[in-house]
């Protein structure tokens, strides 16, 4: 099974688009502190089986973490439990970061939560 995957340029793209998908971050909490793409939410890689029910199949979801592998593992359960609309941002923030695209602390998702 083939997981969809998106570069960092093209999600930029998707992102300043009318309708932009919804970003999430499956690094932990110490990593997300340290950086963060604008726009994201915070879900740990390993809360997302408890949290499936908070995701919507027919919402597109760009999952992310340091360089991609995490989120990949992330995108492959979720499309097995028949999610199609899931993508994996290849190369995680480090490529996103490393093509000069900005990013922010990640303290306010973390302050989000509850």
């Amino acid at each position: 099974m083939l997981i969809n995957e998106i570069s960092s340029s093209d999600l930029a793209e998707m992102m300043a688009s009318d309708t932009p998908p919804r970003l999430i971050d499956v690094r932990s909490a110490d990593e997300v502190m340290q950086s963060a793409l604008l726009h994201a939410e915070h879900m740990s890689m390993h809360t997302i089986p408890l949290k499936v029910s908070e995701l919507d199949k027919n919402q597109q979801v760009v999952f992310y973490c340091r360089t991609g592998a995490r989120s990949a593992q992330v995108c492959y359960f979720l499309k097995q439990q028949g999610f199609d609309n899931v993508i994996n941002l290849r190369g995680g923030i480090v490529d996103w970061a490393r093509s000069g695209r900005e990013v922010v602390s990640g303290d306010y998702m973390l302050s989000e939560a509850v």
